[in-house]
């Protein structure tokens, strides 16, 4: 299974930041092993697809609307962010969950309304600090998995992410991250490709992508400087 490793630049990022995309491609001139993903702001999205795809790299959102149009202001169909040049979008990041209440049948309607647009949806999950100390880490990711997962068959990626451990320099141990990754494996089957996040960076990339079942990496603060994005993706 490739790898694929994929940057979430989150609420950052103007046309000037369009040159790290220059840059990472002059770092890339060998090719990569992984398949390279960058979700920079919708408003970019369009002006950096060719660009990302003139190095070998896709282009994706960050969020959906479940609806193709409508009365929605400010949201963003899948439609839309297809025609824009986008291959995947993530669904149900924390963030998402946390500032905005989004529920997991929400997540589970945005994950299908990227694959009516022929999208390929990147569905996180993952438990807080407090749920993890409670001993309730697998509970909680098992119930976002049942809640969260499109129906059928279609394509699907999963990022799990620690809460406790995004922006915060945290991780959790390598057992850790292996045993959850391992419990996904087994509610999601063989064919889904099961993604890292949570303060993933060029010092500790290589050992989190050595784990089983981890086949890539969800990347925030580190995907936004393409020397440190080469250096993740090189770990691959």
């Amino acid at each position: 299974m490739k790898s694929l490793i994929a940057g979430n630049w989150k609420m950052n990022g103007l046309m000037a930041s369009l040159a790290e995309i220059e840059r990472l491609g002059g770092l890339l001139k060998g090719g990569a092993s992984a398949e390279v993903l960058i979700c920079p702001p919708a408003t970019l999205i369009a002006a950096m697809a060719p660009a990302a795809r003139a190095i070998g790299a896709e282009v994706g959102g960050q969020d959906c609307h479940p609806k193709a149009s409508g009365a929605h202001t400010g949201d963003i169909a899948a439609e839309m962010l297809k025609d824009a040049g986008a291959s995947y979008v993530i669904v149900g990041h924390s963030e998402r969950r946390a500032d905005h209440g989004e529920s997991s049948a929400v997540v589970k309607a945005k994950a299908e309304a990227a694959r009516r647009a022929g999208l390929t949806p990147i569905v996180c999950v993952g438990e807080t600090e407090a749920e993890r100390r409670a001993g309730k880490q697998e509970a909680v990711v098992g119930e976002q998995l049942a809640g969260s997962l499109p129906d059928g068959a279609g394509p699907l990626v999963i990022a799990y992410e620690p809460v406790w451990a995004i922006g915060t320099g945290l991780t959790p141990t390598i057992e850790d991250i292996a045993a959850m990754h391992r419990f996904i494996r087994q509610k999601a089957g063989a064919g889904v490709r099961i993604l890292y996040g949570g303060s993933v960076k060029p010092s500790n990339a290589a050992e989190i992508l050595a784990v089983e079942d981890v086949n890539g990496a969800l990347v925030g603060g580190a995907s936004l400087k393409a020397d440190d994005f080469y250096a993740i993706i090189s770990a691959a």
